[in-house]
């Protein structure tokens, strides 16, 4: 069972001071945070649904086309093998992409809001 250490002496409280619950709720209903939000849902949404869909194409060449995925294309490398292949790629092409577009286009957008609630916490404790 977990205990609380006790207080510094003299009484003051070294504890960083958290956001209450009504912060966050007005930071989510501002104009700000729906860009934030719009700005993931745009690249991720579409990014997800064209990948499950690539994906799934794969698994049904796999199951319904096994001539074509039989397929050589080069020695005994057929089709099957350079669409696996692809799969990896593209995964990691993905992750490459979204890790450009969150460093560019989300992180600095939260870190404002971020900044800004600390801000004005900052502005609180000190009234």
């Amino acid at each position: 069972m977990a205990t609380e250490a006790p207080p510094p002496p003299g009484g003051a409280d070294t504890a960083p001071v958290q956001p209450s619950t009504e912060s966050f709720v007005q930071t989510q209903q501002s104009e700000e945070f729906g860009e934030l939000r719009r700005a993931h849902r745009s690249f991720a949404f579409p990014l997800t649904v064209a990948f499950i869909a690539w994906y799934l194409l794969y698994v049904l060449l796999s199951n319904y086309a096994g001539g074509l995925m039989g397929t050589r294309v080069v020695g005994n490398i057929n089709v099957a093998l350079v669409l696996g292949v692809a799969q990896f790629v593209t995964t990691f092409l993905i992750a490459w992409f979204y890790a450009r577009h969150a460093a560019e286009k989300l992180d600095p957008k939260a870190e404002a809001i971020r900044t800004r609630m600390e801000n004005e916490l900052r502005t609180e404790a000190d009234a």
